[in-house]
């Protein structure tokens, strides 16, 4: 069995001999480990120093791409490297190379096909109470949008086995956690998580500058990503408002003027009709909305699965 360890990077050159010093030598089941370094348009010598290190593939993006892509094109390198088990790992030594063998124990005895390593976010020394509370609010909406257990959702150290890394396919330009997440949750695969360790942090994170960023992102990708994969819950649930509103209104009219019609003398109550009719159209357009969504959501899922079978097709060929 082979491992791949990706280790996405961008300007690393400081803390990447540290991470790749600490990954395993050799894992309990694991014939082959091998390392690829994914390089998203590094300025410094994050590239000289990886081929110093001796790590046994260098992929380079030539310009920065982001992390959800740089992530997405390690798989595909990892895939036709032979990869049976794929590892996570982030280049700024976030997280303890030595709890990779635990990481991929689930799926070296069949029992997952993608491992999420939890970090222990209640007790996180690094992490203020503003930040904790929005972790653990993110999991819990993650869980309920993937339909798993995982209890950290924006955990970036991974193991993947080969049929989830080749049923997996990343839209998001933000972060592949929640998409993986999501779509492996959606796609029946088995998703297991463990409990690991972090180091001291090496430097900020380079995916927010700010906590509004860091709200604004992580809440655009979850809205995005509800929609893309349960449209008609999504606008479901807008049909629904709009019409609850609509029928309030409607039932107001009615009482007002046939039940206490001397409440209604010398009163139209045209404003509330227009409402009453823009959130009844509001409604309808949802509702429309929610059946040309779910139409497109079914022919996404038959391209996915088309891709699916050429990747499995291509592994069979000579």
């Amino acid at each position: 069995m082979k491992l791949v360890i990706q280790i996405p990077c961008l300007n690393e050159e400081q803390t990447l001999p540290q991470t790749v010093r600490d990954l395993p030598k050799s894992i309990p089941g694991i014939d082959q480990i091998e390392i690829l370094v994914v390089d998203d348009g590094s300025t410094d010598r994050t590239v000289a120093v990886a081929q110093a290190l001796g790590v046994h593939h260098i992929l380079r993006l030539g310009t920065r791409r982001g992390l959800a892509l740089a992530f997405a094109s390690g798989l595909e390198q990892a895939l036709a490297l032979g990869a049976d088990i794929v590892v996570n790992t982030d280049g700024d030594n976030q997280y303890v190379g030595a709890d990779i063998p635990k990481l991929v124990e689930p799926i070296v005895q069949g029992h997952a096909d993608m491992v999420v390593g939890c970090r222990p976010i209640a007790d996180h020394p690094e992490f203020g109470v503003l930040k904790k509370l929005l972790q653990l609010f993110g999991s819990w909406t993650l869980r309920a949008i993937s339909k798993t257990d995982v209890r950290d959702a924006a955990s970036g150290f991974r193991a993947f086995s080969r049929e989830a890394c080749q049923r997996l396919f990343i839209y998001s330009r933000f972060s592949y956690c929640m998409e993986t997440l999501i779509q492996a949750g959606n796609s029946h695969l088995r998703v297991d998580s463990v409990d690991i360790r972090v180091n001291p942090r090496t430097r900020p994170s380079r995916l927010f500058k700010s906590m509004p960023e860091y709200l604004w992102e992580s809440g655009s990708t979850m809205v995005t990503m509800f929609i893309f994969y349960r449209p008609s819950r999504f606008f479901g649930l807008l049909a629904a408002a709009n019409f609850v509103g609509a029928t309030f209104i409607g039932l107001r009219f009615l009482y007002l003027v046939y039940l206490v019609p001397h409440m209604a003398q010398n009163r139209t109550y045209l404003p509330s009709l227009i409402l009453l009719a823009i959130l009844a159209v509001f409604g309808a357009g949802c509702m429309a909305m929610a059946i040309l969504a779910e139409l497109i959501r079914a022919k996404r899922r038959l391209w996915e699965e088309q891709l699916y079978l050429l990747r499995k097709q291509a592994e069979r060929k000579p």
